[in-house]
């Protein structure tokens, strides 16, 4: 299986430091059931193209596997499209071969990795399971001109049609490293399959690879389940580390919001994130009430978290999550192994749901639901009521959520859509009210609410936030 990619840069042999390779010199590398060849079949100031062409020993590949599963004894085992069409292991091999490149490091000229190239990128043969409409789906939202071309059963026999394979070719002005983790992740989604078991550290690579693009992609819940082969434990986690970075889809929106409260030809101070300011909001609102003890439910990758251990008032915090995966994430953004030991005795992860009783969760001074409540499923909200209210019953607790009558301002939603894939709703103002209102009702608490952005004078803030504190307390 072949794959080329062709830089027209003012300096087009720049790509060789880019990818670490050098264009005078064919390389060989061991991979996973073969061997990946790198060499470059035209290296001039004008046009440089680098191959990569993966030999695949299809015996190998079947070598020392125990008899049984779907293929058993199968000859399909030994003879397949495997040596021929772009796949998962090609994208293996990619990440194998090209690593430091798709990290973005090039040390001997640091400053060539932000550039954008005028990248070709040709794939012969690859596997797309729903056509080339379906590569550009995939492809044009990320800046590509697509030219996804079918390739027929028989030239020779046109009746036959077309196969599932296609011709893929892009264009378009892309920084390297960012064109090698669009292919790493979208070549084994467009076949829809991975030959090689898929296992919870994939979410991992998913996340990493799609950082910066996955987030705001139109088909990002169909390239999820694609690239972690359908596997449902393994979609929800990954679906809950990009719904923890809803704060990163937001904050883009914002920022292209006008501040409703400016007069006309008054200049804008610097923009602060909407996500900066909600965790503002809710520090500020955690410290009023006085909380020494904060639980932060459905933390996510942590962002609160470090927020909260910041403040040495907040002698002891705890963050909850139903997502193993992302607390484990969480350990390592927050650099659990190396944090000073009195700091480190101030926090705990914990994995708990959070519609079910805890024992653990009862007795601190607040809770925290964050940008959390809206992912819930809404026969569930009742119960999420219940357990935190009614259950662990903290003397504050905080919910922020999105205010859907907002949208509007953000010129790069689409009418009609959520904030984020994830929202199983948003609320208007009136709605969020309603529900916190009954809430309050029926657990002994007051409530107050607390805009979080700029408020528009008709649509109210981006972020609506409510305080409950019990009554008498």
């Amino acid at each position: 299986m072949l794959l080329t990619i062709s830089s027209t840069a003012g300096k087009a042999t720049d790509l060789g430091f880019l990818l670490h390779k050098h264009p005078e010199k064919a390389q060989t590398f061991d991979v996973s059931g073969g061997s990946a060849h790198v060499f470059y079949p035209e290296a001039t100031d004008h046009r440089c193209t680098v191959a990569l062409l993966l030999e695949v020993d299809p015996v190998a590949l079947v070598r020392g596997r125990r008899p049984g599963g779907t293929d058993g004894f199968s000859l399909t085992q030994y003879v397949n499209d495997r040596p021929y069409a772009a796949s998962s292991m090609l994208a293996v091999a990619l990440g194998k071969v090209f690593r430091t490149a798709m990290a973005g490091r090039c040390d001997l000229r640091p400053e060539l990795p932000e550039q954008r190239l005028p990248l070709e990128i040709c794939v012969p043969v690859l596997p797309c399971r729903g056509g080339a409409d379906v590569a550009r789906q995939m492809f044009e939202p990320l800046g590509w001109a697509v030219d996804a071309r079918p390739v027929p059963l028989d030239p020779r026999m046109p009746e036959w049609g077309d196969s599932r394979y296609v011709e893929l070719r892009l264009t378009g002005e892309v920084r390297l490293s960012e064109a090698l983790n669009h292919l790493y992740v979208l070549l084994p989604v467009l076949d829809n399959a991975k030959h090689y078991w898929v296992s919870p550290d994939e979410v991992d690579k998913l996340i990493r690879a799609g950082e910066g693009w996955l987030g705001a992609h139109p088909a990002r819940e169909v390239i999820t389940r694609r690239y972690l082969a359908h596997r449902g434990e393994l979609v929800s986690t990954a679906v809950g580390r990009l719904a923890e970075r809803d704060d990163a889809e937001p904050e883009v929106l914002d920022n292209a919001v006008p501040d409703p409260a400016l007069a006309d030809g008054e200049e804008a101070e610097p923009k602060v994130s909407l996500a900066l300011q909600r965790r503002g909001a809710v520090l500020a609102a955690l410290r009023g009430a006085g909380a020494a003890r904060v639980v932060d439910l459905g933390c996510g990758e942590g962002a609160l978290l470090r927020d909260l251990l910041a403040d040495a008032n907040f002698r002891e915090v705890l963050g909850v999550d139903v997502s193993h995966r992302a607390l484990e994430f969480a350990a390592r953004k927050l650099r659990l192994d190396r944090m000073p030991d009195r700091q480190r005795e101030r926090l705990t992860l914990l994995q708990s749901s959070l519609t079910y009783r805890d024992d653990r969760l009862r007795g601190y001074d607040a809770v925290v639901l964050m940008e959390v409540i809206e992912h819930v499923d809404p026969p569930r909200i009742g119960a999420l009521a219940s357990t935190v209210f009614g259950y662990a019953r903290p003397t504050t607790v905080v919910v922020t959520t999105p205010n859907v009558e907002y949208n509007v301002r953000y010129e790069d939603l689409p009418a009609g859509t959520m904030r984020h894939r994830d929202h199983r709703f948003e609320w208007t103002r009136a709605q969020f009210r309603e529900w916190a209102d009954g809430v309050a009702a029926t657990h002994g608490y007051g409530v107050r609410y607390l805009p979080v952005g700029p408020e528009d004078p008709e649509l109210g803030p981006p972020t609506q936030m409510a305080v409950f504190s019990v009554v008498g307390a």
